[in-house]
């Protein structure tokens, strides 16, 4: 099939509706899941091999490095793979994205030493910055957004199987195969992805003619990793008020401020600065924050709780969020139906938050009597929540702006989202610490203190060598740790839930009937 392209290459396109199109659609669209299935499952997949590599590799010191690496390179360069689909064609930089991913995922694998590992990582992490955006902004190109929301039920799914298979098959694969393996795993996979995206997905090419903005992406990065690594050391490598979080606070803010200002002067911005005029995009750019804060935070101390305090087993982690995840697909998948069905979608931003916020409450509330039963209803009410949110954000964002701008306006979504996770796990962290570490001392006085003194985040096997005594007022701190955690949640939720009310239900372009994008690539019926 030819490049589609104006003029008789979107005629023929568009012929093509009826014939073979809507089975190579559906191919991509599969591809796309795969890719997007390799950047959310690595992280899961790795954290439980961590303890595996750090015993054949040493280097416990740097262990956290591993994650923070990709964490970094992931933040730092999704707004340039946005800009860079918009101005040379998403085809080529997602498939980009795709080989410099499985380039990272190999050499990790082959690692020597920590160091490596963590250089490596950050070569992985670059590559699935472009993942999750090509992603996103391929979808926005080939769908129209009255449309698109059929789909969102396979973005919450690809989530949830992720975070709850993702432990297992890391588990699996470690004590099978070796934690290598946890690396090598992504490069069938992502050969398959780009086979298929290779073959079948055709693109208009772009040639822009103005220079990439270095300046603007060095501030950017600059400015990111700075806020990163104050989310990421903040409290548990240096105390909050010290002098490298302060340092590391200035060099952040002053290089966003640099960043917000040249972005004005730049002939082709990194972030064109007019997608924040329209009001429902920067509404949606918060609510995606909020929910990344909340979302994140949830996903790490609810099975610390379980576990801690409720006896559960950390083999099967990933199914104690099973009640959240569930929920969130299936309404992820209701709301996904019903926009398609009736372009209305003010309603799901209002209800999500109000939903997150009530379930939030309700966590905030489980103590050590609490049955599992009654935090899985809990639970689900907070995945009922993110489900009404999580993919309505990117679709009123892509709806918001024009399609030139697709790539930046799915990569800053995307970035304002993996931000707000950042923020919540450091915030709601800081705050269990600390309360965790308070309770001990309460309750068990000077042996408190000491169990607690190196982490408040104590392992199965810590946990059972403690007294009696010391035990069980360590369930009692973490218990009141979530507490107080859930409720900072609760509070955040609300302020989502009063963005939400001011989103304007602006008509999704596209109708029911298949119509030729503005790049000529017919759209999927």
């Amino acid at each position: 099939m030819a490049e589609a392209g104006a003029g008789p290459g979107a005629e023929q396109g568009a012929a093509e509706v009826e014939g073979k199109q809507p089975r190579s659609v559906r191919v991509v669209l599969l591809a796309l899941m795969i890719a997007m299935l390799l950047a959310m499952l690595d992280n899961m997949i790795v954290g439980t091999a961590m303890p595996t590599i750090v015993g054949e590799l040493g280097g416990l010191e740097h262990l956290s490095w591993v994650v923070t690496a990709y964490t970094l390179a992931t933040a730092a360069s999704t707004p340039i793979w946005g800009k860079l689909g918009d101005m040379y064609g998403r085809k080529g930089v997602f498939m980009t994205s795709i080989v410099l991913f499985l380039i990272g995922s190999a050499l990790s694998g082959m690692a020597q030493d920590m160091g490596q590992l963590i250089g490596f990582r950050a070569i992985q992490g670059l590559g699935a910055g472009g993942l999750m955006v090509g992603v996103m902004a391929i979808i926005g190109d080939l769908i129209p957004p009255r449309e698109r929301g059929k789909y969102q039920g396979m973005m919450a799914g690809v989530m949830a199987l992720a975070m709850i298979g993702g432990p297992l098959v890391g588990g699996t694969i470690t004590d099978h195969w070796g934690w290598r393996w946890s690396f090598y795993i992504n490069l069938p996979l992502g050969v398959v992805a780009l086979i298929a995206i290779s073959a079948v997905l055709h693109l208009p090419r772009k040639r822009a003619q103005a220079r990439i903005d270095y300046l603007g992406a060095g501030l950017l990065t600059v400015g990111i990793t700075a806020i990163v690594l104050v989310t990421t050391w903040g409290g548990t490598e240096y105390a909050w008020g010290s002098a490298m979080i302060m340092e590391l606070i200035g060099i952040g803010v002053a290089s966003l401020v640099g960043f917000l200002f040249w972005q004005t002067k730049a002939a082709a911005p990194v972030v064109p600065l007019h997608i924040f005029r329209s009001g429902n995009f920067s509404l949606m750019s918060v609510i995606g924050f909020i929910a990344g804060f909340v979302m994140f935070g949830a996903v790490l101390f609810l099975p610390l709780y379980q576990q801690s305090v409720q006896g559960a087993s950390a083999t099967n982690s990933g199914l104690l969020l099973l009640p959240m995840l569930g929920a969130m697909l299936v309404t992820s998948m209701v709301a996904g139906r019903v926009t398609t069905n009736t372009g209305h979608y003010k309603a799901f931003p209002i209800v999500g938050s109000a939903l997150m916020a009530v379930g939030l409450y309700l966590l905030s509330l489980m103590d050590t009597d609490t049955s599992r039963l009654t935090s899985g209803v809990y639970m689900a009410v907070v995945g009922a929540g993110m489900g009404c949110l999580m993919q309505i954000t990117m679709l009123v964002s892509q709806n918001s702006v024009e399609m030139k701008d697709m790539g930046v306006a799915s990569s800053t979504t995307t970035l304002f989202r993996t931000l707000g996770s950042s923020f919540g796990v450091a915030i709601m962290g800081a705050l269990f610490n600390s309360r965790v570490q308070d309770v001990m001392a309460e309750r068990a006085g000077a042996l408190g203190s000491k169990v607690t003194e190196q982490s408040a985040q104590l392992d199965a096997a810590s946990l059972a060598k403690l007294p009696v005594a010391a035990r069980e007022a360590y369930q009692h701190a973490v218990s009141a740790g979530t507490h107080s955690a859930f409720l900072l949640g609760a509070v955040v939720a609300v302020v989502a839930l009063v963005a939400a009310v001011f989103v304007k239900e602006v008509p999704l372009r596209g109708g029911s009937a298949p119509t030729p994008t503005e790049t000529g690539f017919p759209m999927l019926p």
